[in-house]
């Protein structure tokens, strides 16, 4: 079995900063495209940034400038560094990753989400 979890959420002021972890574990042979994805209340769930094993990066035109992907792919962790922090990048954000397990069987796999809270 293959399991993300995500750190990092909480609460901020407009203009602050938090940084997101999502850690992948269990039986993992390679991990390829990993993202961000975020859901606000009464909306549907939106891509935010995504990174590739090779490091090549891409990201939402809402947070170009502000928030910065990276991964660790030793420790299989993906991070996001959010600066700037708007009121309107409250959301759920969930880590997604594309991973092949022990078995070379590819699958897609969702961390269960973690709560930012942008509020003055």
């Amino acid at each position: 079995q293959v399991h993300l979890v995500e750190s990092g959420g909480g609460l901020v002021q407009p203009g602050g900063s938090l940084r997101l972890s999502c850690a992948a574990s269990g039986s993992i042979y390679s991990i390829e495209l990993m993202a961000w994805y975020r859901q606000a209340p009464g909306k549907q769930r939106e891509l935010v940034s995504s990174i590739t094993s090779g490091g090549s990066t891409n990201y939402a035109d809402f947070v170009k400038g502000r928030f910065t992907i990276s991964r660790d792919n030793a420790k299989n962790t993906v991070y996001l560094q959010m600066n700037s922090l708007k009121l309107e990048d409250t959301a759920v954000y969930f880590c997604h990753a594309n991973i092949y397990n022990s078995s070379y069987y590819r699958n897609n796999y969702w961390g269960q989400g973690t709560q930012v809270t942008v509020s003055s």
